[in-house]
């Protein structure tokens, strides 16, 4: 049941709700220090293509070093820097252990397709990878098929190949659920009941799963057979490593530990002030038992190795630390201008900002200023919950509240695919793919080639048919 609509003096006062969880208890960092990120996104762009072999002897170094400098004005020069700081690490560490989890889990199983690639079986794959996301998660789907998937193109693999397993597996396809891909699950510890994504977004991901493969079978029937050096095969699938299924299985259940999901579990940060949690624990552990107890078969079959898990490791705890102030300023923004915020602006800047910030808190800064405009506040469950009901608004020709979070939830998303470093699994694909001898387009030269004229239309057409009116 909808609630009553506000006054007019209660929706004046409305958009400084969200002050409440997002607007700094000290000063706001000064805009120089956004400098460390922009230039580590400019390395991570430039290095791999003018720079290569200095950029892969010291990407680690440097990707350190700039999150370094923002460490180091926030623990000496910030009011509160030290608590902002833990909480970047205990992200960084859960989002790592997740990561690792999965990668080390699903380079135990080696899937074996006795066919040929083409555009049919193409298509079947991609399909499957984006509703098995929705279940393990954008990184374990990514991780399990993207092997096979080169596997089977093999003489006639192109760049597009990978780019759209990108958007379609990596990214897109885990819109459904909250497991799907993690701004989702911090709605879902917010508040956000767990099959309310699935109500209001199946029928956008479907025209844009749709309209992506429609898009990849005209690029796949133009590419031909290749230079097919083997006998098409027909067949079905086989497994090697089954028994890592149920290690997979572990780790997507890790993922609830939560005390936000069952009540009175225990929290290390609490008890001990560790920056990680049980969770973070039993998903290291489930990493380290995965690869001592693999299968020599699948491990030697998938060309198992840890460069991707490490290349992601170095460049993403940099990321998490110089986009800090990036995050402080938006949510500073988000949160003072709540009230002028349309559904066209919420959908445009969560998704801008998730092409190259975590999409995790730019979905959190975002639905706290949407709460904040109907005078609702994110750290209270309840009023997440009514908020995503559908609360009437007292502005004139404006829409109710799950609009909002329905366009948030699908920007945040959707957007991740726009370039590399917009979700952790984008970059491990061209890692792979890069192994593999697979050419890959450079960070540019993804987004100028094939995410701005490919995804940027459906978006557009995405918002015209759901958000503008």
């Amino acid at each position: 049941m909808n609630a009553a609509p506000f006054s007019a003096e209660h929706y004046e006062s409305a958009a400084l709700a969200a002050v409440h969880f997002l607007q700094p208890l000290h000063q706001l960092p000064p805009l120089w220090l956004l400098l460390p990120f922009l230039l580590l996104l400019l390395m991570i762009a430039t290095g791999p293509l003018f720079y290569h072999r200095i950029w892969e002897l010291h990407y680690a170094k440097l990707s350190i070093m700039l999150g370094g400098v923002v460490a180091l004005y926030y623990g000496y020069f910030m009011e509160r820097g030290m608590h902002i700081l833990l909480n970047a690490l205990e992200e960084y560490i859960s989002f790592i252990a997740l990561i690792a989890a999965l990668f080390v889990t699903t380079g135990g199983i080696l899937v074996r397709i006795q066919r040929r690639g083409g555009p049919l079986v193409n298509l079947l794959l991609l399909f499957s990878g984006a509703l098995l996301s929705n279940l393990i998660g954008t990184t374990g789907s990514s991780m399990l098929l993207v092997r096979p998937y080169i596997r089977i193109n093999k003489g006639r693999i192109k760049p597009f190949h990978l780019v759209f397993f990108i958007f379609i597996v990596s990214n897109i396809g885990g819109a459904l659920t909250p497991v799907g891909d993690p701004p989702l699950f911090l709605g879902f510890l917010r508040g956000v009941p767990f099959f309310w994504v699935m109500s209001k977004v199946w029928l956008p991901w479907l025209i844009t799963i749709v309209s992506l493969l429609l898009i990849f079978m005209v690029f796949d029937t133009m590419a031909g057979k290749g230079d097919l050096s083997e006998r098409e095969t027909k067949g079905g699938v086989s497994v090697v490593g089954a028994k890592h299924f149920l290690y997979l299985a572990v780790v997507i259940g890790a993922v609830f530990l939560d005390s936000s999901v069952i009540s009175g579990f225990p929290s290390l940060q609490d008890l001990f002030h560790f920056p990680f949690g049980v969770r973070e624990v039993l998903m290291f552990a489930v990493a380290i038992a995965a690869y001592k107890t693999a299968d020599k078969e699948a491990l030697e079959g998938n060309e198992f190795n840890f460069s991707p898990i490490r290349e992601v490791a170095f460049i993403f705890i940099g990321i998490f630390f110089t986009m800090i102030p990036a995050l402080e300023l938006i949510g500073s923004y988000a949160a003072s201008h709540a009230g002028e915020f349309s559904v066209t602006r919420f959908y445009w800047m969560t998704g801008a900002l998730s092409g190259v910030l975590d999409n995790a808190p730019t979905y959190l800064n975002f639905l706290s200023g949407a709460l904040g405009k109907f005078g609702m506040d994110i750290s209270s469950v309840s009023d997440v919950r009514e908020f995503s009901r559908g609360l009437p608004s007292t502005v004139s020709g404006d829409v109710t509240s799950d609009i909002y979070l329905m366009a948030i939830s699908l920007a945040a998303v959707f957007f991740g695919a726009m370039t590399y470093i917009g979700n952790a699994p984008n970059f491990m694909i061209k890692n792979i793919a890069t192994q593999a001898k697979v050419e890959m387009p450079e960070f540019f030269q993804y987004i100028y080639r094939y995410s701005m004229p490919v995804l940027l239309p459906v978006f557009v057409l995405l918002w015209w048919c759901f958000f503008k009116f």
